[in-house]
């Protein structure tokens, strides 16, 4: 067989095996349950067969015991307290003893006795003892059973335990032959006649009947457990039986016991029947009413404890007989919860809306956290324990009580004032030291401060742990009920922080609800048209308490069902406003669901047949769809496929400063020549608004590096970033704002790795001031409206990002000009008669604008107006177009301002590009001319002609040369005083040491080997040298050690000066590259790097300031 065979049977082996198992473990069971009964048979046989053939000891036996009436009366005495403990000694004291002329009361004392079922093996022991040795004992015996089993079918049982454990005595003793089969039996079957007659209804006799049949069934009935009997039928096994009592008699005895099951079976069928028409019947009540009264509920729970303990008595009486229940013994499955019924409501006209239960009251997880998650008080408090008296339960409020006490209230007069908090007594109001006093008071005006969540958590953990005394207490909760009532947005913080101190200070919730109650009582019965904020505000409070669980539901659908009673007016304002509070969290709620949908289906009836204003008409049908807003068919969600998935995962959940080298594997392995695949994962790198802040330069840096491998990815990703520029100034709604802020400092990122010119900054820069600005406050535009300033903060997180880097050569001269222009458009903004004194313009913009320059150009001298900005513009104007005749420069004025109003061709940048020539090598300008110089020092014909007008001033040359000697020096400064010096390892030895240290001519001949060494150590504040003899392995390890550490700092400064050698060749090949106009390849200068050389006719600082320092 091939192994391919061998493995079905392997899986088709267990089958068998746990059936063997099963059988197996079945057999075991039966022969234990066999061999134990039969020991038990052949035991109660044994002692049956000595009590009925006893030899009883002869009349002279018991004149040598004691007969003495105090030791037999003690005896007696112990009997009638008989315990499975006390039978060795009982025994030991009936040797000694001559019960002759007490038999009768140690009869009656037995009979009498408070037994247990425990304790009947060992009281059959000591009755067998007895029985052998009085022959009148078991007639005694019998005599006081037949007075304590003897009654009729009309009396009562009253002590039902004490019964089960005598009858079961009382088999127990017929079956071990102290009474005789003739005598007991009758007795023993009267008394089970007259108990399953008598309970042929009510059935309150099973515990005791199911007792004798678990006990005795075996002996009297033949009966044996159903699970059992299969077992031996299966396996043809004869289970041995009692022979004591012939068979037709048990089989009377197992008829009467059939007959009792059955009758048993009936009624508990009646029962379930019964049950199931009140469940109905409260269903119906429940559907129409949408409560149930509490005493439906009790008569429903009472019947429900009554089947559920007949149902049990039955099954263990069906298991013991070895019948079946059938029917009866499935038990109905019922439920007091509300049934997700469905209820229609006429919406005008034709139109019907199906009401269904929700599932979630809550809309967010914030709602939900806001109203369950709440800090629990106890853990600042660990010794804090509540009062048991304040703690207790309040009793259960019906709708009948609620109901007498508004009539009891409509009863008390009409002109009746408002209630108001109870004023605190005299002697309170004088806190005990007045820094409290102060505290609380600060305390109390924080508390309108605290509009968030934390606020208002860090306020109640402070009330509970520094102001907590009666007199606060009773005066917060004059604050929070006495809220403002144009403040409802307190009413939720009030309510949480009510919330929080329940479970610690319940008197603070209890007494704002009873508040609220009261002033919710008068309104109603004030019936007034006046004074409908401060009736919202009370709804309000109420509904936001209920959503924490503080206020009752059941008074709150009270308080619904009194405004829909008469619903006109400001109970319309009311009723609405409560709904919309808390009627989701009602109406979503198991227990209040059909109640509030019942009340919703009757506020739109009476909107339906009542003429009704439109303005509550409108607010109606807002609660009513607030409540059970209408079911919108999902939107089917379009499948992302997994390439893309895993694109948007990479790089917008995983890329990290520590991933990065793997990522970028990751992204080249990408097909970048599947059109769908390179685009989408364009798209995501030039996501820099998807990313966390923190992970943006990442993104940039990840850009950069793979643009050396794939060229197309920095054109691409550069188009798509200006274009999202350009679409969210298209569009200023705020909803851009944050998205427009990444993007331009994600812009700035892209330009440090050297992704993008500068001319495209400064042209992205422009864009903010120019794009759609009208420079007239007359003139309002749609693009860049008055109110609008967040152009201002979108040019500060471009300059903040990249403007550092603006510090030298043209880009200086580019970023300087700018900054004219941008004070300009700041000052255009500030001045706009949109902000005047009621209207001030937002300090915080001034702050970034001031911060912003100030960080860019510390020396640079604010504009003070915006009449100043122009006049630099001009003067600005002026200098770069000195030539042009009054017509021309006219023209070249309009053509500004229409550059400026399109957004994208500026006058500053069409001279630094286009008016420039380019730059060759061979020219004899400044060599730092594209990293320091002034672009006003190019060869321009205009500055040419404007020479001999100009003020007579120092060369060129000579400006940039001082500005760079004196930069370099304030460079050598600073990296002097950052510079770590190395901690000085060898002291050198004083010479006051030296001399004591030279050997003498003795010494020298005795050539002792070792190396001298010189220990300092401090005696007080003097120090002090002893010299020593080192070994010679010491000495070679430390001069070993010194040179190892000069040649690693030769290394060191090798590497530093190799870096600082190639920075100033990329810096001279980039700056090179980027003067030429072209646009080209923004990457070039990551791959052609040229080595540095001075241009012809430039200055050689070595030969000015001498060769470097580490030449």
């Amino acid at each position: 067989m091939t192994s391919n065979e061998k493995e079905p049977d392997k899986n088709e082996n267990p089958q068998p095996e746990e059936t063997a198992n099963s059988e197996e473990d079945e057999k075991a069971a039966l022969n234990e349950y066999v061999s134990n009964l039969e020991a038990r048979i052949k035991q109660k046989t044994d002692l049956r067969n000595q009590n009925l053939n006893c030899v009883r000891p002869p009349d002279n036996h018991f004149s040598k015991l004691d007969s003495g009436l105090k030791k037999n009366t003690t005896f007696v005495k112990k009997l009638k307290s008989f315990s499975a403990t006390q039978l060795d000694a009982l025994l030991k004291d009936f040797g000694a003893l001559n019960l002759t002329k007490y038999i009768s009361e140690v009869a009656s004392a037995i009979t009498e006795a408070k037994l247990k079922m425990s304790d009947i093996p060992a009281a059959i022991s000591l009755c067998s003892t007895l029985h052998r040795t009085y022959a009148e004992f078991s007639s005694n015996f019998f005599e006081n059973w037949q007075k304590i089993l003897t009654f009729k079918t009309t009396d009562k049982i009253t002590n039902s335990s004490k019964l089960r454990v005598d009858l079961r005595f009382y088999a127990e003793l017929i079956a071990v032959g102290i009474f005789a089969n003739k005598t007991g039996l009758p007795l023993l079957g009267n008394v089970l006649t007259v108990l399953i007659n008598m309970d042929k209804e009510d059935h309150n006799n099973i515990p005791i009947l199911l007792s004798f049949c678990k006990h005795c069934g075996e002996d009297y009935a033949g009966l044996v457990p159903k699970k059992i009997r299969d077992i031996a039928e299966k396996n043809n096994i004869t289970i041995p039986r009692n022979t004591f009592l012939p068979a037709e008699k048990q089989t009377a005895v197992r008829s009467l016991l059939k007959d009792y099951f059955s009758s048993l079976t009936k009624h508990l069928l009646a029962e379930r029947a019964q049950l199931q028409a009140l469940h109905v019947a409260n269903q119906r009540t429940l559907h129409t009413r949408g409560e149930l009264s509490q005493e439906r509920k009790d008569q429903l729970e009472q019947h429900q404890a009554t089947y559920d303990k007949l149902l049990v008595g039955a099954q263990n009486f069906a298991d013991v007989l070895g019948e079946e229940l059938g029917e009866a013994g499935e038990p109905p499955t019922l439920s007091m919860a509300v049934i997700e019924t469905q209820g229609t409501v006429t919406i005008g006209g034709n139109e019907e809306f199906i009401m269904q239960a929700g599932t979630d009251p809550w809309q967010d997880e914030d709602t939900r956290s806001f109203y369950t998650s709440l800090p629990d008080l106890k853990v600042f408090m660990p010794n804090y324990q509540v009062k048991e008296s304040v703690k207790s339960k309040p009793e259960t409020v019906t709708e009948e009580m609620l109901d007498e006490d508004l009539k009891d209230d409509e009863l008390s007069d009409n002109e009746e004032l408002p209630p108001t908090v109870p004023e605190v007594e005299q002697e309170e109001t004088q806190p005990t030291n007045i820094s409290n006093k102060y505290a609380f008071d600060a305390f109390l005006n924080s508390l309108p401060n605290c509009i968030n969540t934390e606020l208002i958590d860090n306020a109640a953990v402070d009330f509970v742990l520094n102001l907590n005394t009666k007199h606060n207490r009773r005066k917060v909760t004059r604050v929070l009920f006495s809220v403002a009532r144009t403040r409802l947005d307190l009413l939720p913080f009030y309510s949480r922080f009510a919330a929080i101190l329940y479970p610690v200070l319940p008197d603070v919730c209890v007494d704002l609800c009873q508040m609220l109650k009261q002033d919710f009582k008068y309104h109603v019965r004030k019936k007034d048209q006046i004074n409908i904020e401060s009736k919202v505000k009370i709804v309000r409070f109420i509904g936001e308490l209920v959503k924490f669980g503080l206020y009752s539901k059941r008074e709150a659908l009270y308080c619904l069902k009194v405004l829909l009673h008469d619903f006109k007016h400001h109970h319309i304002e009311m009723a609405c406003n409560l709904l919309e509070t808390c009627g989701r969290y009602l109406y979503c709620n198991p227990d209040t669901h059909q109640r509030t949908m019942i009340y919703l289906q009757q506020m739109m009836r009476k909107k339906a047949v009542s003429a009704l204003d439109s303005r509550y008409v409108t607010q109606i049908e807002n609660a009513f769809y607030y409540v059970c807003p209408p079911e919108t068919p999902a939107q089917p969600k379009e499948e992302e496929p997994p390439m893309h998935q895993f694109i948007r995962k990479v790089l917008h959940e995983d890329l990290q400063k520590s991933n990065e080298e793997k990522i970028l594997r990751l992204m080249r392995k990408l097909n970048w020549d599947d059109p769908e695949i390179s685009a989408v994962a364009i798209q995501h790198l030039a996501g820099g608004w998807r990313v966390r802040a923190s992970c943006r330069r990442a993104l940039a840096r990840m850009t950069a590096d793979l643009a050396v491998w794939q060229e197309s990815v920095a054109p691409a990703v550069v188009d798509t970033i200006l274009e999202e520029i350009r679409v969210t100034m298209e569009d200023p709604h705020p909803r851009y704002h944050q998205r427009r802020i990444a993007t331009a400092r994600y812009l700035g990122e892209l330009y440090n790795y050297r992704l993008i010119d500068s001319r495209d900054v400064f042209t992205v820069l422009y864009s903010f001031i120019t794009f759609g600005v009208t420079n007239d406050h007359s003139n309002v535009s749609s693009l860049d409206p008055p109110e609008n300033v967040f152009r201002i903060k979108l040019v500060c997180a471009l300059l903040e990002t990249c403007g550092a880097y603006f510090n030298s050569g043209s880009s200086k001269k580019r970023l300087d000009y700018f900054l004219i222009f941008f004070q300009n458009y700041y000052w255009f903004k500030y001045s706009d008669p949109y902000w005047n004194d009621d209207n001030k313009f937002p300090i915080y913009v001034k702050y970034i604008y001031q911060e912003c320059l100030t960080s860019l150009r510390p020396k640079l001298t604010l504009f003070t107006s915006w009449q100043q900005c122009k006049d630099a513009i001009e003067d600005l104007r002026q200098t770069l177009y000195p030539e042009l005749g009054e017509e021309e420069q006219y023209d070249m004025d309009d053509q500004g301002e229409d550059g400026v109003n399109d957004g994208l061709d500026t006058i500053i940048e069409t001279d630094d590009e286009t008016d420039n020539p380019p730059m060759a090598e061979s020219s004899d300008e400044d060599p730092n001319t594209e990293n320091t110089g002034n672009d006003d020092s190019e060869v321009q014909p205009e500055d040419m002609m404007m020479d001999s007008r100009r003020p007579p001033s120092k060369p060129v040359e000579d400006v940039e040369f001082e500005n760079a000697f004196e930069k370099m020096v304030m460079e050598n400064i600073a990296e002097r005083q950052r510079e770590n010096r190395p901690q000085q390892r060898d002291i050198a030895v004083p010479m006051t040491c030296r001399q004591t240290t030279k050997k003498t001519y003795e010494q020298l001949l005795q050539g002792k080997e070792g190396v001298e060494f010189v220990l300092m150590v401090r005696k007080g504040t003097k120090p002090q040298y002893k010299s020593f003899s080192a070994p010679p392995e010491l000495a070679s390890n430390l001069q070993q050690q010194a040179l190892a550490d000069k040649q690693e700092m030769e290394r060191v400064k090798r590497l530093t000066l190799n870096i600082s050698e190639r920075q100033e060749e990329e810096e001279y090949s980039a700056e090179s590259g980027g003067g030429s106009g072209g646009i080209g390849n923004p990457n070039r200068g990551l791959h052609a790097r040229q080595k540095y050389q001075h241009p012809k006719g430039a200055p050689d600082a070595d030969l000015i300031f001498g060769p470097k320092k580490f030449k």
